[in-house]
């Protein structure tokens, strides 16, 4: 098989959904093995032609960038006005997987995506105008035309089919795997104090504001620290005693922040799975988590669970988790070791053919 893999989100600093597409690519060319052709491809912004190549370093891909400085208004065009097709410009595919951020015509081949959560459709309000008009369309498009679609956990795949009222022959459940250094093995921070952790983009649906309110439940100690870029709403106020804004941390320093807490808590109101649950619990971090739905999958059975807008259950649940360390770590790495990029690819490439064969 020819595949043409769209990389577009890789331009911007990698965070949930650039992590997946990361991953899930590397494991595709790994479970490929060299018997299919596999072209990663997006238009983009000159930045994104210094950052792509950057975050595909060591996957072994062919690369096809268009660098374009209205980018994003040319993806929105080439998606919507349907011409001309990749072929135009990649040659014959057999597969088409495109991401988030386009959904571009195609003349011929299987029609794949990745559906990574329903947040504009299910809660707008906790999504902007532009994520709302940019994810909408892609969601028809992709109910519409796509041979398969894959899904980060079974509970989005679910919610794809209720919503989108996508067959279940058209889904498929592809996990996420581990980032790359997540081990227990290794330096771990050291902020001058004990100290908790979360790691997320401030807005609504992360659910700090609950979080700094069991902390001072919690009498400041230990410390909270921050990790993650500013997003938008709301923000809360993080210059107060006992807290520790670290702004945007980059991939390769976020295994050691993970060794170095006490404990990670992660109280967000509803998620397509949870990634950094996972990465904590890869090394060897407590995890103190939303008893959402929406993350039993990310948490299995090696998790705190706590009620997402209730303090009082927040700060219980870090207390459980400080006094349960030892047990929760043990089965925080157990769980974690389920979750492997390489299944990741197994899962798109049986897809691939399940689908060609389905034509």
């Amino acid at each position: 098989m020819r595949i043409a893999f769209d990389v577009s989100p890789l331009s911007h600093p990698l965070v949930g959904i650039g992590n997946y597409i990361r991953g899930s690519l590397g494991g595709l060319v790994e479970a490929a093995g060299g018997r299919h052709e596999i072209v990663a491809f997006a238009p983009t912004s000159p930045r994104g032609r210094r950052a792509i190549p950057a975050a595909l370093d060591g996957i072994d891909a062919d690369l096809r960038l268009w660098p374009l400085l209205p980018s994003h208004a040319v993806r929105v065009a080439w998606s919507r006005v349907g011409h001309p097709g990749v072929e135009r410009l990649l040659g014959p595919v057999d597969v088409l997987h495109f991401s988030d951020w386009m959904y571009p015509p195609q003349r011929g081949g299987v029609r794949a995506t990745t559906i990574h959560d329903l947040v504009p459709l299910r809660f707008p309000e906790w999504t902007t105008p532009r994520t709302r008009s940019m994810h909408g369309a892609k969601y028809r498009n992709a109910a519409d035309t796509c041979d398969v679609i894959f899904c980060n956990s079974r509970y989005t795949a679910d919610d794809v089919h209720a919503v989108l009222g996508v067959p279940e022959e058209r889904l498929r459940v592809a996990r996420p795997g581990r980032g790359r250094g997540l081990s227990p093995n290794g330096a771990a921070r050291d902020l001058g104090r004990p100290y908790l952790l979360t790691v997320a983009t401030l807005e609504p649906r992360k659910n700090l504001g609950t979080l700094l309110e069991a902390h001072a439940l919690l009498g400041g100690e230990p410390a909270l620290a921050f990790a993650g870029g500013e997003g938008w709403g709301e923000q809360p106020e993080l210059r107060r005693p006992g807290l520790v804004p670290l702004g945007f941390v980059p991939d390769e320093d976020l295994p050691a922040l993970y060794r170095g807490a006490s404990v990670f808590v992660y109280p967000s109101r509803y998620e397509g799975f949870g990634m950094p649950i996972v990465e904590a619990m890869a090394c060897g971090t407590p995890v103190v988590a939303s008893s959402h739905a929406s993350m039993d999958e990310a948490c299995g059975e090696a998790a705190v669970r706590v009620e997402p807008d209730d303090p009082a259950s927040i700060a219980d649940g870090i207390r459980r988790a400080l006094a349960e360390s030892h047990d929760l770590r043990a089965r925080g790495l157990e769980h974690a070791r389920s979750f492997s990029w390489r299944t990741v690819g197994e899962t798109f490439l049986r897809g691939y053919e399940e689908a060609l064969e389905r034509r």
